[in-house]
C-alpha cells in the first residue's frame, strides 16, 4: 500500500536554514546574481541575513533592523551602499569579473 501525503503536511522550507557559513552564503548570493534580477538580490541578502540572524547583521553593518528589513524585501531597489554593508556584515563581497575573454 502507497501512502498519500498531503502538501499541506510537507514542512516549509526556509533558504535561511540552508546557509551554515560564508561559503553557503557567497554560493547562493552567486546564483541569485546569475539570474539578474536586483531585486532578488536584495531579497536573497534578506534570507542571509535571517540566517545570521538580523539583529547581529544590523549592528555590524550599522543600519537598524527596520531599515534592513525594509531594504531587503522581496521587490525592494536598496542602495549599493546597503547592500555594500549587508555584505560585509554577511562576511562576503561581492566581486566584478570579466564576462567574456579577451578580444584580439
Amino acid at each position: 500500500m502507497t501512502l498519500k501525503t498531503k502538501i499541506a503536511d510537507l514542512p516549509e522550507f526556509d533558504m535561511a536554514e540552508q546557509l551554515r557559513d560564508e561559503e553557503d552564503i557567497a554560493a547562493y548570493l552567486n546564483l541569485v546574481i546569475e539570474e539578474g534580477d536586483a531585486s532578488e538580490l536584495a531579497h536573497a541578502l534578506g534570507v542571509a541575513a535571517r540566517a545570521r540572524g538580523m539583529s547581529e547583521i544590523a549592528k555590524a553593518s550599522g543600519l537598524t533592523r527596520e531599515a534592513l528589513y525594509k531594504a531587503l524585501r522581496p521587490n525592494a531597489h536598496p542602495r549599493f551602499d546597503t547592500v555594500s554593508r549587508v555584505c560585509a556584515a554577511l562576511g562576503v563581497k561581492l566581486v566584478a569579473r570579466a564576462a567574456h575573454g579577451r578580444l584580439c
